[in-house]
């Protein structure tokens, strides 16, 4: 209600004001033939100051006594005139006062109804944080959960696999505590979409399987109750990604639909803070990266918080492009070669090199190795430029840094 308080304020504040001065208008000031008439009387006044000095004769005074006497005559008549007329109707001020009402207050409320979100309270940061603390403790549990899930089309599967799953459900239930059996229910049960049967089996593994668990069992028993409930992270799934990211505080798919959760429970801050954090840890291409990428501008603009697009780094030990250089048909063709033959193919492969690193860019070792390429083609001068370029390019990695002038110094280079 506050804030329904003081845009009407604002909006009725702001009408009067403009109704006063609308009405007012016509009535504020005295016409301009009323000061025309003053300044005439005292020219008049003047005029016979002016005679009894000395400063003018007698007709002179008299020629100007008759001109001030006619603009006198002209300026009462004017003044008559503007005082029996109306300069601002006041019918029409009032009219446009009425119609300014109308579109402040008017425009004010159809303004917010298509940009503001009517029917709801006061939502200050303390009040909703309570809410969202009580929603957490309230909200629907997996089971509730699951029977708002509308059913789902049946899906296209390979001829023959509906019957070796059901196969594996009759292996399965007749060794209960078989726990690779369980394990492959899992997986086949969730391949067909049939995600409560999926993480029920999953709940038999982890209990056969008792405390020899990883903590990615837990975060896919919660991945696949979230799949179950449609998308919506329950208490139960909630208590399984705790579990994950105690034992795992660094666990992927655990953080990105622990994340899920916080914008589910209005807390697109704190879910914001943990996918920005999950980017940084990467890798680069993991499934739970990509949904993290796909959500979190959007998590963002919930939060109040300007985004920049983050980087993922690489998975540890990920290469990169492979170095351009012969291939294996190159080699044997090249045993065919002259040697002028030979040294032309490489100088093609050095041209092919130096173009793209010139336009695309490379890895140190690609620049080291075109380095090393020109050196061995006796292109000493153009070897150093590339060298020189490369320092300049890789100036704050060390180690990329120790590769070129190991490459320089083959080279016959002086680093």
């Amino acid at each position: 209600m506050v804030f329904w308080i003081l845009i009407s304020f604002v909006a009725l504040a702001m009408t009067a004001l403009l109704g006063l001065v609308l009405l007012r208008a016509h009535s504020v000031g005295e016409p301009p033939a009323a000061y025309d008439l003053r300044v005439y009387r005292q020219q008049l006044s003047d005029v016979d100051k002016d005679l009894q000095r000395g400063v003018i004769n007698e007709s002179d005074a008299q020629r100007v006594r008759t001109e001030v006497s006619r603009r006198i005559l002209a300026a009462d008549a004017q003044l008559q005139q503007q005082s029996t007329g109306s300069t601002q109707p006041t019918g029409i001020s009032r009219l446009t006062s009425v119609l300014t009402a109308l579109l402040l207050v008017g425009g004010t409320l159809a303004l917010y109804n298509v940009l503001g979100a009517p029917g709801y309270g006061d939502m200050g940061l303390a009040s909703r944080i309570e809410t969202a603390a009580h929603y957490a403790e309230t909200r629907p549990n997996q089971a509730e959960a699951e029977a708002k899930v509308p059913a789902q089309p049946a899906l296209d599967l390979e001829p023959g696999y509906t019957d070796l799953v059901a196969q594996l459900r009759k292996t399965a239930g007749e060794r209960p505590d078989d726990a690779q059996g369980q394990a492959l229910l899992a997986q086949h049960e969730a391949n067909l979409g049939n995600f409560i049967a999926a993480y029920q089996a999953k709940q038999n593994y982890i209990r056969i399987m008792s405390g020899d668990l990883e903590p990615q069992d837990y975060g896919e028993l919660a991945e696949l109750m979230i799949m179950a409930a449609g998308g919506y992270v329950s208490p139960e799934a909630e208590a399984l990604l705790d579990d994950t990211l105690r034992l795992d505080p660094r666990n992927g798919p655990a953080r990105y639909y622990y994340g899920l959760l916080q914008g589910q429970l209005n807390r697109p801050d704190i879910a914001f803070r943990i996918w920005a954090d999950t980017l940084r840890q990467g890798p680069q291409g993991a499934p739970w990266i990509a949904g993290i990428e796909a959500q979190i501008e959007e998590m963002a603009l919930r939060a109040g918080i300007e985004y920049s697009p983050i980087s993922p780094p690489a998975a540890p030990g990920a290469t990169g492009p492979a170095l351009a250089g012969p291939s294996a048909e190159d080699l044997s063709a090249a045993q065919e070669m002259t040697t002028e033959d030979r040294q032309e193919m490489i100088r093609g492969m050095v041209a092919r090199l130096s173009d793209r690193l010139a336009t695309e860019g490379g890895s140190a070792a690609e620049w080291a190795q075109l380095i090393g390429a020109l050196g061995v083609l006796g292109q000493q001068d153009r070897a150093k430029a590339i060298y020189d370029e490369a320092k300049t390019r890789f100036a704050t990695d060390a180690e990329a840094l120790a590769r070129l002038e190991s490459a320089a110094s083959m080279a016959g280079l002086e680093p």
